[in-house]
Protein backbone atom coordinates (compact mmCIF):
# COMPACT_ATOMS: atom_id res chain seq x y z
CA UNK A 1 0.00 0.00 0.00
CA UNK A 2 0.93 3.84 -0.63
CA UNK A 3 1.87 6.08 1.94
CA UNK A 4 -1.68 8.25 1.56
CA UNK A 5 -3.50 4.66 2.18
CA UNK A 6 -1.12 4.23 5.21
CA UNK A 7 -1.91 7.23 6.40
CA UNK A 8 -5.85 7.39 5.44
CA UNK A 9 -6.11 3.99 7.42
CA UNK A 10 -4.19 5.06 10.21
CA UNK A 11 -4.91 8.40 11.15
CA UNK A 12 -0.97 9.30 11.26
CA UNK A 13 -0.11 11.97 8.54
CA UNK A 14 2.37 10.94 5.92
CA UNK A 15 5.09 13.09 7.20
CA UNK A 16 5.01 11.53 10.36
CA UNK A 17 4.81 7.69 8.83
CA UNK A 18 8.23 9.28 6.94
CA UNK A 19 9.77 10.10 10.53
CA UNK A 20 9.06 6.65 11.74
CA UNK A 21 10.83 5.12 8.45
CA UNK A 22 13.55 7.36 9.58
CA UNK A 23 13.93 6.06 13.13
CA UNK A 24 13.83 2.88 11.91
CA UNK A 25 10.68 2.50 13.47
CA UNK A 26 8.51 1.26 9.75
CA UNK A 27 9.84 -0.35 7.07
CA UNK A 28 9.16 0.49 2.91
CA UNK A 29 10.28 -0.85 -0.12
CA UNK A 30 10.22 1.40 -2.87
CA UNK A 31 8.02 0.45 -6.33
CA UNK A 32 9.50 0.83 -10.08
CA UNK A 33 8.70 4.54 -9.88
CA UNK A 34 9.90 5.01 -6.52
CA UNK A 35 6.98 5.18 -4.29
CA UNK A 36 6.98 4.22 -0.84
CA UNK A 37 4.93 0.49 -0.76
CA UNK A 38 4.19 -0.43 2.65
CA UNK A 39 3.54 -4.01 3.84
CA UNK A 40 -0.22 -5.37 4.63
CA UNK A 41 0.93 -5.32 8.22
CA UNK A 42 2.25 -1.60 8.23
CA UNK A 43 -1.17 -0.49 10.08
CA UNK A 44 -0.92 -3.09 13.06
CA UNK A 45 2.93 -1.93 12.91
CA UNK A 46 1.62 2.02 12.85
CA UNK A 47 -0.85 1.47 15.50
CA UNK A 48 1.73 -0.65 17.91
CA UNK A 49 4.18 2.48 17.48
CA UNK A 50 1.13 5.11 18.49
CA UNK A 51 0.36 2.91 21.47
CA UNK A 52 3.91 2.96 22.65
CA UNK A 53 4.43 6.74 21.81
CA UNK A 54 1.48 7.78 24.03
CA UNK A 55 2.38 5.12 26.56
CA UNK A 56 5.51 7.60 26.84
CA UNK A 57 8.48 5.64 25.38
CA UNK A 58 10.86 7.16 23.32
CA UNK A 59 11.86 6.16 19.57
CA UNK A 60 14.87 4.96 20.51
CA UNK A 61 13.19 1.92 22.89
CA UNK A 62 10.31 1.32 20.70
CA UNK A 63 13.00 0.34 17.77
CA UNK A 64 14.06 -2.14 20.69
CA UNK A 65 10.98 -3.09 21.53
CA UNK A 66 8.93 -3.51 18.09
CA UNK A 67 10.49 -6.09 16.91
CA UNK A 68 9.22 -8.92 19.82
CA UNK A 69 5.02 -7.14 19.42
CA UNK A 70 4.79 -9.51 15.89
CA UNK A 71 1.41 -10.99 16.04
CA UNK A 72 0.47 -10.22 19.54
CA UNK A 73 -2.87 -8.10 20.19
CA UNK A 74 -1.03 -6.63 23.45
CA UNK A 75 2.46 -6.68 25.41
CA UNK A 76 5.46 -8.05 23.71
CA UNK A 77 7.33 -10.99 23.90
CA UNK A 78 9.02 -11.25 27.36
CA UNK A 79 12.66 -11.16 25.86
CA UNK A 80 15.06 -9.97 27.97
CA UNK A 81 15.94 -6.39 25.53
CA UNK A 82 12.58 -6.15 26.01
CA UNK A 83 12.12 -6.50 29.79
CA UNK A 84 15.03 -4.52 30.49
CA UNK A 85 14.57 -1.80 27.97
CA UNK A 86 10.38 -1.32 29.75
CA UNK A 87 12.67 -1.56 33.19
CA UNK A 88 14.63 1.48 32.44
CA UNK A 89 11.94 3.41 30.94
CA UNK A 90 9.96 2.83 34.13
CA UNK A 91 12.97 4.13 35.89
CA UNK A 92 13.15 7.18 34.23
CA UNK A 93 9.22 7.67 34.51
CA UNK A 94 9.61 7.31 38.36
CA UNK A 95 12.48 9.53 38.64
CA UNK A 96 10.11 12.18 36.53
CA UNK A 97 7.41 11.38 38.94
CA UNK A 98 9.64 12.29 41.72
CA UNK A 99 10.79 15.40 40.39
CA UNK A 100 7.37 16.99 39.30
CA UNK A 101 6.19 15.77 43.05
CA UNK A 102 9.26 17.67 44.45
CA UNK A 103 8.39 20.79 42.02
CA UNK A 104 4.51 20.68 43.25
CA UNK A 105 5.79 20.90 47.19
CA UNK A 106 8.10 23.81 46.54
CA UNK A 107 5.23 25.66 44.45
CA UNK A 108 2.57 25.20 46.52
CA UNK A 109 4.71 25.81 49.59
CA UNK A 110 5.97 29.48 48.15
CA UNK A 111 2.63 30.06 46.83
CA UNK A 112 0.81 29.50 50.94
CA UNK A 113 3.50 31.98 51.57
CA UNK A 114 3.14 34.46 49.75
CA UNK A 115 -0.63 34.03 50.69
CA UNK A 116 0.19 34.62 53.86
CA UNK A 117 2.26 37.22 53.37
CA UNK A 118 -0.62 38.91 51.63
CA UNK A 119 -2.43 38.27 54.28
CA UNK A 120 -0.41 39.39 56.58
CA UNK A 121 0.42 43.04 54.81
CA UNK A 122 -3.32 43.31 54.42
CA UNK A 123 -4.12 42.93 57.93
CA UNK A 124 -0.99 45.35 59.26
CA UNK A 125 -2.00 48.10 56.87
CA UNK A 126 -4.73 51.21 58.63
CA UNK A 127 -6.87 53.19 56.21
CA UNK A 128 -6.28 56.61 56.21
CA UNK A 129 -8.72 57.82 53.83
Amino acid sequence: MLIGELSRRTGVPARLLRYYEQRGLLTSRRDTNNYRQYAEDAPRTVVRIREMLDAGLPTEAIREVLPCTDGADRGADPCPEVLRTLALELERLETTLATLQDRHTALTAFRTASLDRATADGAGRTSTG
